[in-house]
């Protein structure tokens, strides 16, 4: 009786519970029916399209492609320097004594031989007064001697020893004049006179530093160069005597000679940024490039040469060397052409057939969203541009070909 009750009790609630999903999904059906029809429609759309790539075709890649271009490239390195006037002593006193004359002030530009500073040399005055008393005495001597010659009361001899007396005792005046003169001290060059270090009355030492004089009429501005730009500059002014000895494959020694019917050459222009981020107004030319690399940073210093006619610049100053390098004749991709695989750079290629094959590339500068190539192209194939990831090795495409000017004009990304 009791088994007999709960099998009642189970059919009925079994049958409750029929009746209220029967119910449920009416209900839901009603409510989502357009989704669930979409659903439907994509989950066939999507057995559909598996249907089709497990088949034996595949839809050809619509990519787009272009082609390297042959153009002039401005390259652009900066370098922190310092600037020096091409001229630039400590004036110091030659002698002691009291500083009597300023003839100057500080900032002023003075003439070679101007006077500067008169120094008051006491002891050295006094010499002088001493050794022109001498000289006078000499010769008074000198003439009464040649009085007595000519009345042949003394000998012609006498004569030679008053001569003599007289010329050591003029070239003791002239000595002690040179010393003296050491006192009034002259600008040994056009310059511009810097602060002064010593006031008029100040008893001076000998070697005491009274100011210092710079001329600036050309400046010499000082950086330091990594060993590898040191060799691409050489090259550019036409002192470099390197070359590749490296081994290379056919399929390189090829390219090499693609890329010697393409002969790149490069020009210098050199500019110097200054502190307020504006660019002085005359070009620079390297002047001069140290003997010995810092053996610690492996650095070698430069200096760059700019007039001033202005009188702008000043010794001391800091700025910004930019050294423009313009290279002729440079073969130019787009960087999001290329993509790299284990640290070497590689483009897809497409035949006269049609087909793709990957190709390595060796770029030789990079600027802004292009790559300079230095073997591994040239201007007349054609490479993929959009659509790398979407190709293979040896496959056969299709694709849409775009001017190599157009998609230069149009760059925003860089390489994959």
């Amino acid at each position: 009786m009791r088994i007999t009750s709960l099998l009642a009790i189970v059919l009925l609630a079994t049958s409750v519970a029929l009746q209220g999903f029967d119910t449920l999904k009416a209900k839901y059906t009603e409510f989502f029916g357009s989704s669930a029809s979409a659903e439907v429609h994509n989950a066939e759309g999507h057995a559909e399209h598996a249907e089709h790539e497990g088949g034996e075709h595949h839809a050809k890649h619509k990519l787009i492609v272009t082609s390297p271009v042959e153009q002039d490239i401005t390259l652009t390195q900066n370098y922190v320097c310092q600037i020096h006037s091409c001229r630039h002593i400590e004036v110091r006193a030659l002698e002691g004594g009291y500083l009597e004359e300023i003839k100057v002030k500080e900032g002023q530009t003075v003439k070679q031989g101007d006077f500067i500073f008169n120094i008051l040399p006491t002891i050295y005055q006094a010499k002088l007064d001493a050794d022109k008393a001498e000289a006078e005495l000499a010769q008074v001597e000198y003439d009464n001697t040649k009085k007595l010659v000519e009345q042949k009361i003394v000998s012609t001899q006498e004569l030679k020893l008053a001569q003599a007396k007289l010329s050591k005792a003029q070239a003791q005046v002239n000595l002690a004049q040179a010393e003296v003169d050491f006192a009034n001290i002259k600008a040994p060059f056009d310059g511009i006179i810097d602060r002064l270090y010593e006031q008029q009355g100040s008893l001076i030492e000998e070697g005491d530093v009274l100011t210092t004089l710079s001329d600036n009429s050309t400046m010499w501005v000082y950086f330091n160069v990594p060993e590898a730009r040191y060799f691409e500059y050489q090259a550019s002014l036409g002192q470099d005597d390197t070359h590749d000895e490296a081994g290379e494959t056919d399929e390189e020694d090829d390219n090499d000679q693609q890329d010697s019917d393409h002969p790149q050459h490069e020009e210098l222009n050199i500019e110097l940024m200054l502190a307020n981020h504006k660019k002085f107004s005359q070009p620079g030319k390297i002047g001069a490039i140290e003997a010995d690399f810092n053996n610690e940073t492996g650095n070698i210093s430069f200096r760059a040469d700019f007039p001033n006619p202005k009188g702008l610049l000043r010794h001391g100053q800091t700025g910004t060397i930019l050294i423009n390098r313009v290279q002729k004749d440079a073969i130019v991709i787009p960087q999001r052409a290329t993509f790299e695989t284990l640290a070497k750079k590689y483009v897809y290629v497409i035949g006269d057939d049609d087909v793709v094959h990957q190709r390595e590339i060796i770029i030789q500068a990079e600027k802004d969203d292009i790559f300079l190539i230095a073997k591994g192209l040239n201007e007349n194939e054609k490479i993929i541009l959009e659509g790398i990831g979407q190709v293979r090795d040896g496959e056969k495409v299709e694709y849409e070909f775009r001017s190599p000017e157009e998609v230069l004009s149009n760059l925003k990304y860089h390489a994959e």
